[in-house]
Formats: structure tokens, C-alpha cells, sequence
């Protein structure tokens, strides 16, 4: 089963993320922007990239070789910390972003992919195989850093490409207070997930015969 899943997660990621480059170049050149501009724009969605480190766990602990393949990726405070990032993205997105535009075709099931069956496979997948009751407590600020950088990347850019990747984070249209009260309520988003899979990791441990107690004086 786990391996199922992993398969399945590095198939469907790659093909959604391929699928969705395909159709957002083409859609976005048409738009204005440049080659070069529209790359960017792909790679400025917190959805592509925290697909891309899926994919990328995924392919670590698929090599032949054995953690051959980006070995951070395989480590279980990257998995960990993914799994928390992609179920930000699918309650984001399902809670916030879904109402807000239509998608249609090709666009459509790229959706479907990235924002629900992604995350889905993911996280099964964790539970399952990935936890281990190895998390620490201050993994949690480790983790914290990708949102962060993420958010702080997002608005440097934006008054200069003139746009931002999520309606929400959009300062010249709702003004700087809105956008920090999206970015701190995200932000405790995430933590509280982070809690969350630390101490679901550790009753996953338990439940597998490595007691809290021995996971931390192992550390």
C-alpha cells in the first residue's frame, strides 16, 4: 500500500505538474507576459511548489539507489514538514480560493490534481508510511521557515511584476492591515497543523512500539 501510494503521488504530481505548465505558458504569454515572466509566474504559487517537493519525496524514496535522489527530501522531518505544507494548500484553497474563479477544461482537472488528489495521496501516504514518531517539537520552526520565505517573496515581488499569486496577499488592493491579518491567520494555520502532525508523528510512534520516551532520549 505504501508503495502504491507513493507511485501514484509521483505519477499524479508529475502529470499535473507538467499538464499545468503546458497550459498556464500559452495562457499566460497571452496575457502579456513574457517567456521568462510567465516561468516566473508558474513558480510563484505555493501550490506548484509545495507539489514539487511531493513529487520530490516521492522520487527520494522511489530511487533504486536507496535515498539517492535529493536525500534532504527523504528525511522524515521534510516529510513531515511537506505533509503540513500540502494540507495548507488543499484547506487554503478549498476554504479561500475555490469560490473565487471557475476553472474549465484542462484547468479544471489540473485543480482537481494539485489542490485535492495531491495533498490526499500525500498525507494517506505519511500516515501510513511516513510517520515514524521521530518529529521534534522544534521542527516546527524549521518548517516555519518555507511559508515565511514564501510570503516574504510574494510581496517583495509584487510591485514590481504587478500582480501576486493569491488574491488575499494583494496589498494595493486591500490595503497593507487586511493582507497582514490573511498572512498572520495562515500563518497560525500552519503552526496549528504543525502541532498537529507532531503529535499525531509521535502517536503513530507509540502505536508502532517507539514510546514517546524513547524517541526523545534517542535524539
Amino acid at each position: 500500500m505504501s508503495r502504491f501510494l507513493q507511485i501514484a503521488g509521483l505519477v499524479v504530481g508529475l502529470v499535473a505538474l507538467i499538464l499545468q505548465f503546458a497550459i498556464t505558458m500559452p495562457a499566460s504569454m497571452a496575457a502579456g507576459r513574457s517567456l521568462l515572466g510567465s516561468i516566473v509566474f508558474y513558480f510563484s504559487f505555493f501550490t506548484i511548489l509545495t507539489n514539487i517537493a511531493a513529487v520530490t519525496v516521492h522520487a527520494s524514496l522511489l530511487s533504486p539507489a536507496g535515498y539517492a535522489w535529493f536525500p534532504a527530501f527523504a528525511g522524515q522531518r521534510m516529510r513531515a514538514g511537506v505533509a503540513v505544507a500540502i494540507t495548507l494548500v488543499f484547506i487554503v484553497y478549498a476554504t479561500v480560493l475555490a469560490g473565487l474563479w471557475q476553472p474549465q477544461g484542462l484547468f479544471l482537472l489540473c485543480d482537481i490534481m494539485l489542490h485535492y488528489i495531491t495533498p490526499f495521496i500525500f498525507v494517506l501516504w505519511w500516515l501510513i508510511a511516513g510517520a515514524d514518531g521521530t518529529t521534534r517539537w522544534r521542527d516546527i520552526s524549521w518548517w516555519m521557515i518555507y511559508p515565511l520565505a514564501y510570503l516574504a517573496y510574494a510581496l517583495i515581488r509584487a510591485p514590481f511584476a504587478g500582480e501576486v499569486p493569491y488574491p488575499f496577499l494583494d496589498v494595493a488592493k486591500n490595503g497593507a492591515a487586511s493582507v497582514a491579518v490573511s498572512a498572520l491567520g495562515v500563518t497560525a494555520l500552519f503552526i496549528g497543523l504543525s502541532a498537529l502532525a507532531v503529535l499525531v508523528d509521535h502517536g503513530i510512534g507509540r502505536l508502532r512500539g517507539k514510546p514517546a520516551a524513547r524517541v526523545q532520549s534517542s535524539r
